[in-house]
């Protein structure tokens, strides 16, 4: 783990030249050059002269587009630092590109006040990236009383969500449906029925037959989607379905987006291009919730992906220590961390399902934001600098010095990617 900061002050001026801009807020695809001056972008032009004070960042062959947006991370803190940190999770966001995320409440205390949310933002702003807090859908993510969802989204909750504990209470979920719509917010509920889960594992399949491990069949997540879109289409308001994991789940999806019901719907870099065989040599870091499920769902992923089911990319970016990972199988704890890894990977699996790039960098970008109404800078000038560079066609292997997060639980590290960003620029810094 690299312990260093992984960005600077941007002091004067910065160049990017002979980039190809790729903007999908601005319908704007061609080579531009981009002038910015500390945390503004002071130009946009076909050719701008280079000056001696002028720090010039030579683009040819790459792509500037916007900063990505990830709606599912867990940065930790408070209560559990030791894992991760809001500073080292921005850290890790902003060496992946990252320039907003939206940080999960599963913390301690359970971020489920105003007051709390509101801590959240005056932390975010040390950072170098932008922190949107989600709010806990109950008190204390017990389940059986609405939080104070009004007063938090005054303060800057942009979701609610009881991520990790799924709401089994259709009576609580219904409520947080109607509730929501006053605030125009999506819910967000960890889709797992967890008596069908059972104490599983991993994907209940061949492979978890093969390793003698207790099997979490898909079951467990597509009726538990179908149960919450069900009373999405009886009561109304926005539903966000995270990490889909299965085929069935997709199906559910597809049928209810065909009858007008307002829901979208991330998968994770991993399910998106692992299926179960990853865990054949029992690789605790690969073990996550909803598991890796087999190679038949993980095509069916990337097929709703292409097909618009799926609507973006989300990391769910989980740090563990090593104690946490270092056990055995059944009492190691879900999640991997991937913040570092989702362009190169992800960009790898669908490229090679014949996706093309700017389809690719929507899922990152302008597809997340709407999906919460965040609100990111175009690239234009007068705007904030809130920019990536990419390298889409480098092949290169993930290694534990490319990781910026205070945690390492990782199975992405020595496997070859396929992109990388080479610099990102966002609230007056810049990647070093």
């Amino acid at each position: 783990m690299n312990l260093k900061n992984n960005f600077k002050r941007i002091e004067g001026f910065i160049l990017l030249k002979n980039g190809r801009v790729y903007d999908p807020y601005m319908n704007c695809n061609k080579e531009l050059d981009i002038l910015i001056e500390n945390d503004r972008i002071v130009e946009v032009e076909k050719q701008i002269s280079i000056k001696k004070n002028y720090n010039v960042i030579e683009c040819k062959g790459y792509i500037i587009t916007n900063g990505f947006v990830d709606l599912h991370v867990h940065f930790r803190e408070p209560g559990f630092e030791f894992k991760e940190t809001i500073l080292t999770g921005a850290r890790s966001a902003f060496s992946g590109g990252y320039t907003r995320v939206c940080t999960m409440p599963n913390t301690n205390p359970v971020i489920d006040s105003p007051e709390l949310i509101n801590c959240i933002v005056q932390e975010s702003m040390k950072t170098p990236i932008y922190i949107h807090p989600i709010g806990a859908i109950t008190k204390g993510q017990k389940g059986l009383e609405l939080s104070e969802i009004g007063k938090m989204v005054s303060q800057g909750a942009v979701a609610i969500s009881d991520d990790g504990l799924p709401v089994q209470n259709s009576q609580i979920m219904r409520y947080a449906l109607e509730y929501s719509q006053k605030f125009d917010i999506p819910v967000i509920n960890h889709a797992e029925d967890l008596s069908l889960v059972n104490s599983g594992l991993m994907h209940e399949g061949d492979v978890s037959l093969r390793l003698g491990l207790t099997g979490n069949p898909d079951i467990a997540e597509s009726s538990m989607v179908f149960r919450d879109l069900s009373i999405a289409e009886y009561v109304g308001g926005k539903i966000h379905i995270p990490h889909v994991s299965s085929k069935k789940s997709v199906e559910v999806i597809k049928e209810f987006k065909s009858r007008g019901i307002n829901v979208t719907a991330e998968v994770s870099p991993h399910h998106l291009s692992f299926s179960d065989d990853i865990l054949l040599d029992y690789d605790t870091n690969a073990k996550v919730a909803p598991p890796i499920r087999s190679k038949i769902d993980q095509r069916s992923l990337v097929d709703a992906v292409k097909d618009g089911v799926i609507d973006c990319i989300a990391t769910d970016h989980a740090p563990h220590s090593l104690e946490d990972k270092e056990k055995d199988f059944e009492n190691a704890s879900c999640g991997m961390i991937g913040l570092e890894s989702a362009f190169g990977l992800v960009n790898m699996t669908l490229s090679k399902a014949k996706l093309d790039l700017e389809s690719i960098i929507d899922l990152f970008t302008i597809n997340p934001s709407r999906i919460f109404n965040i609100k990111q800078n175009t690239i234009k000038a007068g705007n904030k600098a809130e920019i990536n560079v990419l390298n889409p066609d480098l092949h290169w292997v993930f290694k534990n010095s490319d990781i910026y997060s205070k945690s390492s639980n990782s199975p992405i590290v020595g496997r070859k990617l396929k992109g990388q960003v080479i610099v990102t620029i966002n609230k007056g810094y810049i990647t070093s």
